[in-house]
């Protein structure tokens, strides 16, 4: 094989659609756009939700009330199944090992959640944040054991981390107070004696 025998894989390359180069090209004449209107003009076309002129959708819908969804825990699910295929038996699976494995991608997880679908024969010490009945069932069936992230593994590491507190330093004694030198008494001052 030389450098010049060198292909793409069929169908990875292909040429662009030429519009406006005569009807025998497929997209000629009126480019896929159609004959008229403001949708067929260079530049022209509507905004985003716009419906010729009518109420919008999002004006016609009430938006009352409060909504949890945006507060919602979102779970990366992996079936026991995908667990048997991938990992070898005996092994511990937690966040870091199907990161690892390519399983869980992304940064938009709040935690793991192990369904029950497929089958499982491997014996597998899974830590994940939520495991199904049916999961639970057939690990533990295997031989294996389910458990919760430790709370260092939740917090990515920052308790374990963090350095520990010091110890309060011990308190020098505090030196004796010098004796204090008895004072002298002031000598008196002769009283004034009367004038004769």
């Amino acid at each position: 094989m030389r450098l010049n025998d060198i292909k793409p894989n069929p169908g990875s390359k292909h040429r662009r659609k030429r519009v406006g180069n005569g009807e025998s090209s497929g997209l000629g004449k009126t480019c896929g756009r159609g004959h008229n209107g403001q949708k067929s003009r260079s530049g022209g076309g509507v905004r985003l939700g716009f419906e010729g002129g009518q109420m919008p959708i999002y004006r016609r819908l009430p938006k009352k009330g409060f909504s949890n969804v945006r507060f919602k825990t979102n779970y990366a699910v992996i079936s026991v199944g995908t667990l048997e295929e991938r990992f070898e038996d005996g092994a511990t699976i937690d966040e870091v090992a199907l990161r690892d494995a390519g399983i869980v991608q992304g940064q938009r997880w709040d935690g793991i959640k192990i369904l029950g679908t497929g089958d499982l024969s491997k014996k597998f010490t899974v830590v994940a944040d939520q495991v199904s009945e049916g999961a639970k069932a057939k690990i533990e069936k295997a031989g294996g054991t389910c458990s919760e992230p430790s709370p260092e593994l939740i917090n990515g590491g920052e308790e374990s981390k963090s350095a520990p507190a010091a110890e309060p330093a011990e308190e020098a004694p505090a030196p004796a107070a010098a004796p204090e030198e008895a004072s002298e008494p002031a000598p008196e001052e002769p009283a004034d004696e009367p004038e004769s």
